[in-house]
């Protein structure tokens, strides 16, 4: 995952925007069938104020965008996908993210 730390946030929300970016048709049915329970678990994580996860006009990308309480609402959100089967499922696909907050 590339992501760009900017520090202009306020309030100490923290927030992820970007985009997932499928190289394969095979990666983008993996984000398909993945994607609902990855959506469920992480917006019943404490300190998730939205999480949203829509396709574009591309079928290979996905818009991400995310806000947390605080910094470790959301490096309890990282743990956890990393740990998941969404994380380990789409672990190659491509992110482009900026995070504001940290």
């Amino acid at each position: 995952m590339e992501t760009t730390p900017d520090r202009t946030a306020t309030s100490g929300e923290v927030r992820l925007s970007g985009r997932l970016i499928c190289a394969t048709e095979a990666e983008a049915e993996t984000v398909l069938r993945h994607l609902p329970e990855h959506i469920r678990l992480t917006r019943a994580e404490p300190g998730c104020l939205s999480f949203e996860v829509t396709g574009t006009a591309d079928p290979m990308v996905w818009q991400v965008e995310e806000t947390f309480a605080d910094p470790a609402a959301f490096t309890a959100h990282q743990t956890r996908t990393r740990a998941s089967l969404w994380g380990k499922a789409t672990a190659g696909i491509r992110r482009e993210f900026v995070v504001t907050g940290m």
